[in-house]
């Protein structure tokens, strides 16, 4: 099945472009948490065969909630603690986003793993991955249920950051904590669709150049606003250069890896 390509508006009229991840890289995402939990559940089973000493039916009981416990508590706390990611979906460079493009909450979360178990059912992801090729978004009912949506992650090269941004000065660095602001606050696709903007910048005729870097410049100024001394008197180009600059820095961790 080909990937399917999700566009998301925002008030301020700039589109994302969100490539939504199929059924079939979801379930080899799946399968290494699968493996990943079968391994923590095969060092729990070695000392939980102690409570067979007492009563296996009881050793099964708490095996079985463990699981439960463990299978629900590894999505939730890797997608709660790495926005949206877990050890599967960072190898595969996916990730759950609201299906919306606002940020994910702590609810759906909590929603999506917590139907994992209907997904499941009867065995091997069966009802979440028909749920899977039938959506037009690839949703199974865990994301039906949650709004979200999984994404795959674009591959990001450095050196086309450092040639737009070299020999420039910045004049928002002199601001550290509004620069932490900003990477928290921006998404990898959001500093991705800037960075294309800038290295497509001649692809554009001038009308539509200026229309898309004042749109592009009005969004990240709402997200995290600097002291009007640090952006007067450059362009939208410019600030959105600088934006760039600070987000792709090799002095610090590139957005393909934010979590």
């Amino acid at each position: 099945m080909t990937s399917r390509v999700l566009r998301i508006r925002t008030p301020e009229g700039v589109v994302f472009s969100q490539t939504l991840a199929g059924p079939v890289i979801r379930f080899s995402a799946w399968f290494v948490d699968l493996m990943v939990i079968s391994g923590a559940m095969g060092v729990l089973g070695a000392v939980i065969s102690i409570f067979g000493l007492i009563s296996r039916d009881f050793m099964v009981a708490v095996y079985t909630l463990l699981y439960f416990v463990l299978s629900i508590g590894y999505g939730f706390a890797c997608e709660w603690r790495w926005r949206g990611q877990t050890i599967g979906k960072r190898l595969f460079r996916l990730r759950v986003v609201d299906a919306e493009g606002l940020k994910l909450q702590f609810h759906q979360v909590v929603i999506r793993n917590l139907l994992r178990f209907v997904d499941s059912l009867p065995y091997f992801y069966a009802v979440g991955g028909a749920a899977c090729w039938i959506s037009p978004k690839f949703q199974r009912l865990g994301d039906l249920a949650a709004n979200t949506i999984v994404v795959r992650i674009p591959q990001i090269t450095e050196p086309d950051v450092e040639q737009l941004t070299a020999g420039i000065y910045n004049s928002l660095s002199q601001y550290p904590q509004l620069v932490a602001r900003l990477r928290q606050k921006i998404s990898p696709s959001e500093a991705s669709l800037a960075l294309q903007a800038l290295l497509r910048r001649d692809d554009f005729d001038p009308k539509e150049r200026l229309t898309l870097f004042a749109a592009l410049g009005q969004h990240f100024r709402a997200k995290v606003p600097f002291p009007p001394e640090a952006t007067d008197g450059i362009t939208e180009e410019q600030y959105l250069r600088n934006i760039v600059g600070l987000l792709y820095s090799t002095k610090q961790k590139a957005p393909d890896t934010w979590v």
